[in-house]
């Protein structure tokens, strides 16, 4: 059996030793009569980005091919803002390739994801989901490459407090068991999600923790591997919703907030980008990052104040964008530099053997290895209140921006500052003032996104009604002073009142 097959997690993927991209109707329905399989569930995404379920119970295998070959209506109005209550009604049909045994229910059940489709059969161009097949779509179609992502979803896990094995606040960066109260939870969610068909890179803590009114507050990560962008963003709103089900049975509260209180680390969702032709990494080239990587960057530097329309979609998002903290407020990319909006990481850019020279025993590992197919580029404004399927669809469109730029690498070296360059430090104040900025509010980011709506709405990725409903949305907000004027107590009301949000 190949080896991919025989170590997966999922388990209809070891059932019916295939790769869960060419699953079929027949394979699912294989599965359900030889697990004795009683119920189906369908998943989709409304306009809050939060998984919804729609349960049938199987009464026949007839019955079992007429759900997975229609599929169903649902009410499109109450999932979708902009729909009128008077044409409403849509299809959801299930992808059979998102199929996983669901981990939480006692009787064996199948859930799989779904997409939308209006009264026509067409798939429904609003839909968050089918906008980023939109944008990959005209990516590939532009560049020749296929865009990978990879999320990381910072969380904080809130709980009563206890005495016990304190960590120094904010201090919690990869704390082990038991000064980090919660990894049991992270790893149980880390198998859970990989269950579900999620592609985990790893776990650990992070820097924030501290205890505050009788609760502990503890930050956690669980990050992600490169995949095709549009699988990227289901796995990530699986993941979301597979930490909150195990968060409810630990009895403690699990949160995405971008800021949770005030002078303690925000949790932010950063993407990481990877371009591929023909399965090939082309993100580097004799030690160097690419022009085509440089090209995307510079996409990014370019509609970066209008990125946050689609990232950061909610005031309490700028609270964790201000200046002199880690989370980046200047249009700037560098190396290994986490004041910068784009950072690229550690990326094995030339051949080593650092696993040789760690294990000097092994001698069938001797030679170096080149391991430059890992390299990516982090996207670091974003948080989890995004939706998910909106927020790679930009990225997407920002990426293709970068290529269709006759100037893209002049921005690129524009916009770049050096390893090890703090632009928030005193002595970069030149530096940082010769850079945008990101937008301080959600005004701010409805006003740049009217200024680059063509970026996103040409070769008709996202509609003019979906953009003009985002700055609408966006602008309702009113927050234009809010970070300035909001207190204490008042970040605290914003904090409790959007907590269980994204």
């Amino acid at each position: 059996m190949d080896k991919y097959i025989e170590m997966n997690p999922n388990g209809l993927v070891r059932f019916l030793g295939k790769p869960a991209k060419e699953f079929t109707c027949s394979d699912i329905i294989r599965y359900c009569k030889e697990n004795a399989v009683e119920f189906v569930n369908f998943h989709y995404c409304g306009w809050d980005g939060k998984l919804k379920t729609l349960n049938f119970v199987i009464g026949s295998q007839e019955h079992l091919e007429n759900i997975l070959m229609a599929g169903e209506r649902v009410d499109g109005s109450s999932l979708f803002p902009f729909i009128e209550a008077g044409k409403s009604d849509l299809y959801v049909m299930p992808r059979y390739s998102t199929a996983f045994l669901n981990p939480f229910t006692d009787v064996p059940t199948v859930d799989m994801l779904c997409s939308f489709f209006d009264r026509e059969g067409q798939m429904f161009e609003s839909s968050p989901q089918y906008i980023l097949h939109k944008a990959h779509k005209a990516f590939t179609e532009t560049t020749g490459l296929e865009m990978q992502a990879m999320g990381e979803l910072e969380y904080y896990v809130v709980a009563d407090a206890d005495s016990l094995y304190q960590t120094p606040d904010q201090k919690g960066y990869h704390e082990s068991a038991p000064f980090c109260k919660f990894a049991d939870l992270r790893t149980q969610a880390m198998q859970i999600i990989a269950q579900c068909g999620g592609n985990i890179k790893y776990g650990h803590s992070e820097v924030g923790n501290f205890t505050q009114d009788g609760k502990i507050y503890e930050q956690n990560e669980i990050e992600f591997l490169p995949i095709n962008i549009e699988d990227a963003a289901d796995q990530l709103v699986i993941a979301k919703w597979a930490m909150r089900q195990l968060a409810y049975q630990y009895g403690v509260s699990l949160t995405f907030a971008p800021k949770i209180t005030v002078g303690k680390a925000g949790s932010g969702m950063h993407v990481h980008c990877k371009f591929t032709r023909n399965g090939k990494s082309v993100m580097t080239k004799n030690g160097e990052l690419t022009d085509e990587c440089k090209k995307a960057i510079a996409g990014y530097m370019d509609a970066g104040t209008s990125l946050p329309a689609f990232g950061n979609p909610h005031p309490l998002s700028f609270m964790r964008l201000v200046p002199h903290q880690e989370a980046p407020t200047s249009l700037c990319w560098s190396f290994s530099n986490r004041s910068a909006l784009v950072r690229v990481p550690l990326g094995w850019l030339k051949p080593m053997n650092m696993a040789a020279a760690a294990n000097p025993q092994d001698k069938e590992i001797a030679g170096k290895h080149d391991f430059s197919d890992k390299q990516t580029f982090e996207w670091r404004a974003s948080d989890g209140f995004a939706d998910t399927y909106l927020l790679m669809a930009a990225l997407c469109c920002a990426a293709r921006h970068g290529f269709e730029m006759p100037n893209g690498l002049e921005i690129a070296e524009k916009t770049f500052v050096g390893l090890g360059v703090n632009i928030h430090d005193e002595k970069n104040k030149a530096v940082q003032e010769a850079l945008e900025q990101l937008p301080g509010c959600c005004v701010e980011a409805a006003q740049e996104l009217v200024k680059d709506r063509e970026i996103y709405t040409s070769k008709g990725v996202f509609s003019e009604n979906i953009v003009d409903y985002m700055i609408k949305y966006l602008t309702a907000f009113n927050d234009t002073t809010l970070r300035q004027s909001l207190d204490a107590a008042g970040l605290m009301k914003l904090v409790n009142d959007s907590i269980d949000l994204g």
